[in-house]
């Protein structure tokens, strides 16, 4: 009895074991069955009808449809469902409702429309006719939308406006997340601020920071300004700009082009980075460089960087580069405005018929006067012009008159060996049709002169006087003729008889090597020998313009 029973505890607890193992495989094996990730597969839920005034059902003709009427009210998961009248597809676990459609998700998500068409499978809500789309303060409206619940997105594709509190966008294909707020937009895109209006052919947009993400081709036009950019971002409620590929910034006629731009539409300000142009149309001239800043409620703007200068209202332009150029506007908005553009420093010019190099200047409007300041040098064909200071007086973008103040230097290269040469305290050049046409040279007057024989064009000797004040007369570039007023002593020494020491002034210098060659040169300071520079005088007193002027009609 004892060993039945010693054989049969024996046998169970060999059951039990193996019960044991069999259960340990069980859990292993269901555990080998769950999808990857380690998440359960989503069970299928069928669509739930809650209220109905009447329900009918034909089980012979339509066994698997319930035809629903009056205040019909449904629920699929978390989605509840409004409408005057439905039909339920119990086979493929879809609705399909008609009239003053409502769909509800949570307490943010509200969905109406006229018809609805849902598929409980892929729980996608097909609505149709006067649809509206409510996700807190942001509404959607179009005629056509579809709303995936798995992706919580809705779409539409045959026109619709999204709204929120701060703006309005319109376009004929767009989608939006309730999730992420964020709305993707294409073709005919508009979207309207009460401050501008931006159109695009493709934009993204969060409700969320109100920030529009540009990715076509997009104009954002106000009042004031213009602008053009294919990618960047732009904060609606900010109103700042980061625009890349060539984006333009137009103003009153001036237009900002970078491979980069920043904008502050409320501080009325932008930067433009790498390959800038700041380009006014209007006055035909143009900034380039690296770097600018523009500010259009002071109308003051700055380049650096390669920055050049070009005025291109000639027809020849004129290329001017300095570390720093800056454009400084003066009581803007009004009958009395006027502007400054100032250039520092190593300032070079290039014109293919004038050149120029200094350590800096400045352009005023008022007066049309640039002043050029430290060891500035003129070239035009085979002249050259130089003193401590220069004043350059413009009529209508060109020159009228030039001033060149203290230890002038005029010089016209014959050949190889011999210059014409004219010094004095300060020279009067004035110009018509842009062509120099007489020089006045005033206070300690040297010059050096070849006259040429006008058969063969041979120098027939040198001319050297001293006087108190030169009057000359050129045409087609060259001296004319030359008459001193008032005292002078000269000579006329034959070619074979020239001394050594008056074939050249005491300020003579040749500055051929610091000219700039080309539009590509400004960008290559060469400055003067350190025995050559000006060592600046005591200028004493020198005719003031309107002096200067009287003594011009005098002549």
């Amino acid at each position: 009895m004892r060993q039945n029973d010693k054989r049969n505890s024996g046998a169970s607890r060999h059951r039990l074991f193996w019960m044991g193992i069999l259960c340990l495989f069980g859990v292993a094996w269901l555990g080998a069955q769950e999808p990857q990730g380690g998440q359960p597969e989503k069970k299928k839920t069928r669509v739930d009808l809650l209220y109905a005034d009447s329900a009918v059902a034909d089980k012979e003709m339509r066994p698997d449809v319930q035809v629903l009427i009056g205040s019909v009210h449904l629920r699929h998961d978390s989605m509840y469902m409004w409408c005057d009248s439905a039909l339920i597809f119990e086979k493929i676990n879809s609705v399909e409702a008609f009239g003053n459609v409502r769909m509800e998700q949570g307490d943010t998500l509200f969905i109406y429309g006229d018809y609805l068409y849902y598929d409980g499978m892929s729980q996608l809500a097909m609505l149709r006719e006067n649809v509206r789309m409510i996700n807190r303060e942001t509404e959607l409206v179009t005629d056509s939308l579809n709303y995936d619940r798995l992706a919580n997105l809705g779409y539409y594709f045959e026109g619709g406006t999204l709204a929120d509190s701060v703006n309005v966008l319109n376009s004929w294909w767009g989608e939006y997340s309730p999730a992420t707020k964020l709305a993707v937009f294409n073709h005919d895109v508009v979207l309207e601020n009460p401050r501008f209006t931006l159109y695009s052919d493709t934009l993204k947009y969060s409700t969320l920071t109100k920030v529009a993400t540009i990715l076509g081709p997009s104009n954002i036009v106000s009042d004031n300004n213009h602008i053009y950019s294919e990618r960047g971002v732009y904060d609606t409620t900010t109103e700042q700009a980061e625009l890349l590929d060539r984006s333009v910034l137009t103003n009153q006629g001036r237009k900002l082009t970078g491979d980069s731009l920043f904008y502050d539409r409320l501080a009325g300000y932008g930067e433009a980075f790498d390959n800038v142009q700041l380009n006014d149309t209007v006055n035909r001239n143009m900034l380039t460089g690296d770097y600018c800043f523009y500010n259009e409620l002071t109308g003051n703007a700055v380049a650096t960087k390669r920055a050049v200068a070009v005025d291109y209202s000639q027809g020849d332009s004129l290329f001017m580069h300095a570390d720093t150029l800056r454009l400084v506007t003066y009581n803007l908005n009004t009958d009395s405005m006027w502007r400054e553009t100032r250039a520092y420093y190593k300032v070079r010019a290039y014109r293919t018929n004038v050149q120029a190099v200094c350590d800096s200047l400045v352009y005023n409007s008022k007066d049309s006067c640039m002043t050029m300041y430290r060891d500035p040098i003129l070239w035009s064909g085979n002249q050259q012009l130089l003193g401590e200071e220069v004043k350059i007086y413009m009529n209508d973008s060109t020159i009228d008159w030039a001033h060149i103040i203290n230890q002038a230097l005029a010089i016209e290269q014959m050949d190889s060996v011999h210059y014409n040469q004219v010094s004095g305290k300060e020279m009067m050049a004035y110009f018509r049709e842009g062509e120099m046409r007489q020089v006045d040279v005033n206070g300690n007057v040297l010059v050096v002169y070849y006259p040429v024989d006008e058969k063969d064009s041979t120098m027939i000797g040198m001319d050297y006087t001293e006087g108190g004040f030169l009057r000359m007369f050129l045409k087609e570039r060259r001296m004319e003729r030359g008459t001193f007023i008032g005292k002078a002593n000269g000579t006329m020494y034959p070619m074979d008889q020239i001394p050594p020491d008056k074939s050249r002034l005491p300020s003579f210098a040749w500055f051929d090597y610091v000219r700039p060659l080309d539009k590509e040169d400004i960008f290559n300071w060469r400055g003067k020998h350190a025995d050559q520079v000006l060592k600046k005088s005591d200028r004493g007193p020198v005719l003031s313009p309107r002096d200067m002027h009287i003594q011009r009609q005098k002549k």
